[in-house]
């Protein structure tokens, strides 16, 4: 008896460290190659909504990985993009900031590789292609909703303390997602005018969007290492726990809604 129950604890143990699955993987974008993290939680049932989670302009990072870890956790399989190539990351402003000006100063660049991280989560096995949704922080943030402006076909994108101001203004009709973003009222790199601007533009064009202003929050609120971070490079950003914890649930909401779950 007590054997038996000794195999029975063995197998439910082994069980639970298998549950989530992780890999490093790597996909192309013209001649680019990318490197990104996929997570799913096998015990959570074949056909899950998929979530891309798209990085800060620090990279694909551990944080970003994090991130992905907790949606799986929640019970989506979820790929941490390489939106730089190669899977680089910095923690030294200047040199994050070459990294994101290389995407964004670059025409289709930015869609490409959201693309083609897009299409390689639909080819999962644990993923139902027809239930995807995107997240992003920071730089990660401003592509989402950008990425939902140019009509990707996403049910959700979730902004955390990105930029709001754009070059491609969503257009009547176009955007298929709903929207949500998350933003800290104190941020720096957000202007009360952007907001503004912002909330114009999917009201006249007729998107589902949902603007939540957090009291007091910095930029990258989201993110425990802000404080760190923001010291080591004299940049105006901090962890916020309240408004981490509150935009965490709020996108899960939205989630919950558009997924049926």
């Amino acid at each position: 008896m007590m054997r038996s129950l000794f195999f029975l604890a063995l197998l439910f143990s082994s069980g639970l460290q298998a549950a989530l699955q992780e890999q490093a993987v790597s996909y192309t974008a013209g001649d680019t190659t990318l490197k990104g993290y996929l997570v799913w939680d096998d015990t959570k049932g074949d056909k899950q909504p998929g979530v891309l989670v798209v990085h800060e302009w620090w990279g694909l990072n551990d944080y970003a990985r994090q991130r992905a870890k907790m949606l799986a956790e929640l019970g989506y399989t979820a790929l941490a993009v390489d939106m730089y190539g190669d899977g680089k990351s910095s923690e030294h402003a200047a040199e994050a900031s070459t990294f994101m000006n290389s995407v964004v100063e670059r025409a289709g660049i930015s869609q490409l590789r959201f693309t083609a991280a897009l299409a390689f989560l639909q080819k999962q096995a644990s993923v139902d292609k027809g239930k995807i949704a995107a997240i992003g922080y920071c730089f990660g943030g401003a592509t989402v909703l950008n990425m939902a402006r140019l009509s990707t076909d996403l049910a959700a994108v979730v902004s955390f303390h990105g930029n709001l101001a754009t070059q491609t203004p969503a257009r009547a009709g176009q955007v298929k997602a709903r929207v949500l973003v998350l933003n800290g009222a104190a941020d720096e790199f957000v202007s009360a005018d952007s907001i503004a601007a912002f909330e114009k533009e999917m009201t006249q064009a007729g998107v589902d969007y949902r603007l939540v202003n957090y009291p007091g929050a910095r930029h990258g609120f989201s993110n425990p290492d802000a404080d760190r971070l923001g010291k080591a490079n004299n940049l105006p950003i901090a962890y916020d726990a309240e408004a981490d914890k509150q935009s965490w649930e709020a996108m899960q909401q939205l989630f919950r809604e558009v997924f049926k779950q």
